[in-house]
């Protein structure tokens, strides 16, 4: 007897396949059986006619490390057909910290992560990944964070990890890879790993390629006189020919000042993968991005975190100073996402505030930070240009065309006005710019976000409906699949995903979240 049945489905299996008319028997968290299943008892059964039955989508950069620990069901992810999620994105999480530490970062990273519980055990990539395995919604894979390494190394300090301290920092990468991290993410715009340089990251990589990890980068813009060619893609590029390690190019794409460019900005890549290093790609279909607006302020402010930074601002010669930094800043645009501490801000403009202030924008921004403890989430505003806008869609549909690319959401689940990333990105694609735009197909749209992310992650057996394989599922109706979430509504979740279905549970029944947390801690 199988536990679950899903008959009369159109199968696209991830392979890039054509699809195919079968039923998938379903035992425990595996996929037992695909065929004609019509004689066979089963205890539950879904009837899939009319629709695509796809393997799970993976999200293959989400911040929703501390959301999903306050908030396990993820309702915003699941109900996209997301039914994994990598965490540990930009180097920006928890583990692996001491108790200290991790209060100490949990702090910090606030503006773009929420508040976790606080007594929670960071100190290892396997305590962090117990936090996760079967008490949440989807499954989480976890690449150690740079910026949670250079913090247990050297404390929120700019000095350089050499010598006794970048032992240290190999042996807790090698401790790392051992619990099951698939890699090592940093984040090059963002603090303590905006202090490395790039002799760092070539040492720390080779440890990680010698465990067939991956080197997950956002590329650098901060302390470029540290990296080698200016930092940004040639930093990143030298990091994996050096090493040999796996490159992967976080939220990798065209923006509002280089629109229809797609060729330009992958050329390095494309000259650099004929030379043999190994590179894959993600991005998300939306013009522009969300973060934390306290990663603004100058690098050397950051150096001992919250606690420090806030002295500066209530010192008059210190503030004025990062007053005057800021006005020469693009925040005109910057909308808020997340101020917890006022949410009445959530929606406004920096440049509205500033007004009703009559402050400059340096100045509304210091005094925000100051209000509400640091923790201020933001996003860009869209391009007022909607030939831009739907160029920038058409050049999003073409990279993902390429065999290199998958879908990263980029989501920060936070606050009353989140980037709708965090809700509509995977519908987005494979619903509204494959029906708007055209010239991919269905089939391989469904390999750039299933078969691709697992082989390249190494997320064992997963990624394709095969016999053997696990059960992640996702059921949708291939033409009312749509996202519904925008700019200014943007808490609304897709239309056209009936069910999905995690390690054989169903965890979307009829678009209702069921509750069931089967969601496990992987590869």
């Amino acid at each position: 007897m199988f536990d679950l049945i899903i008959s009369n489905g159109t199968i696209i299996d991830g392979s890039d396949s054509p699809s195919f008319n079968a039923d998938i028997g379903i035992v425990s968290d595996r996929i037992k059986s695909i065929g004609d299943l019509s004689g066979y008892e089963r205890k539950k059964n879904i009837d899939a006619k009319g629709f695509i039955v796809s393997p799970g989508f993976i999200d293959t950069h989400a911040h929703s490390d501390g959301v999903l620990l306050i908030d396990p069901q993820h309702a915003n992810g699941i109900r996209q057909g997301i039914t994994t999620e990598i965490l540990g994105q930009d180097g920006l999480s928890y583990a692996p910290l001491s108790k200290e530490n991790y209060k100490i970062y949990r702090k910090y990273l606030s503006g773009i992560l929420g508040e976790p519980p606080e007594d929670l055990d960071m100190s290892s990539i396997k305590k962090f990944r117990s936090h996760y395995n079967e008490k949440v919604s989807i499954n989480t894979a976890y690449p150690i964070a740079h910026g949670a390494l250079r913090l247990e190394v050297l404390g929120f300090r700019d000095l350089p990890m050499r010598g006794k301290y970048l032992d240290k920092a190999k042996d807790l990468i090698v401790q790392g890879m051992s619990d099951g991290a698939i890699g090592l993410a940093t984040g090059l715009s963002y603090h303590p790993q905006a202090w490395s340089d790039t002799e760092e990251l070539i040492e720390l990589c080779k440890v990680v390629k010698e465990y067939g990890g991956v080197y997950i980068t956002h590329l650098r813009d901060v302390n470029i006189d540290r990296s080698y060619g200016g930092g940004n893609v040639a930093e990143a590029l030298e990091i994996g020919r050096r090493s040999g390690v796996k490159v992967h190019f976080s939220h990798f794409r065209t923006a509002p000042n280089n629109p229809g460019k797609t060729d330009e900005i992958l050329d390095p890549i494309d000259k650099a993968k004929k030379e043999g290093i190994d590179i894959t790609l993600e991005l998300y279909p939306y013009p522009t991005g969300s973060t934390f607006p306290m990663s603004f302020l100058p690098s050397p402010d950051h150096s001992g975190g919250i606690d420090e930074m806030k002295k500066l601002l209530n010192e008059q010669n210190s503030r004025n100073r990062i007053i005057n930094y800021l006005n020469d800043k693009p925040l005109s645009d910057a909308v808020l996402t997340y101020v917890p501490k006022n949410i009445s801000y959530e929606g406004m403009t920096i440049l509205d505030i500033s007004r009703s202030r009559k402050l400059s924008l340096g100045e509304t921004l210091v005094e925000l930070l100051d209000e509400c403890d640091m923790q201020i989430g933001y996003l860009g505003a869209p391009p007022q240009n909607i030939k831009v806008w739907n160029q920038l869609s058409r050049d999003a549909l073409k990279l993902l065309s390429r065999p290199d690319y998958m879908i990263g959401s980029d989501a920060i689940p936070l606050g009353s006005m989140p980037h709708p990333r965090a809700y509509g990105t995977f519908p987005r694609f494979l619903g509204r710019f494959r029906r708007n735009f055209g010239g991919v197909k269905l089939e391989t749209l469904i390999q750039r976000v299933t078969q691709n992310p697992a082989d390249r992650f190494g997320l064992k057996n997963r990624g394709l409906i095969k016999e053997g394989y696990f059960a992640d599922i996702t059921i949708f109706d291939s033409e009312k699949f749509i996202d519904n979430s925008t700019y200014d509504d943007p808490k609304q979740f897709p239309s056209g995903i009936p069910f999905v279905i995690v390690n054989g549970q169903i965890a979307v029944d009829q678009e209702v979240c069921t509750g069931i947390f089967a969601g496990r801690a992987i590869p």
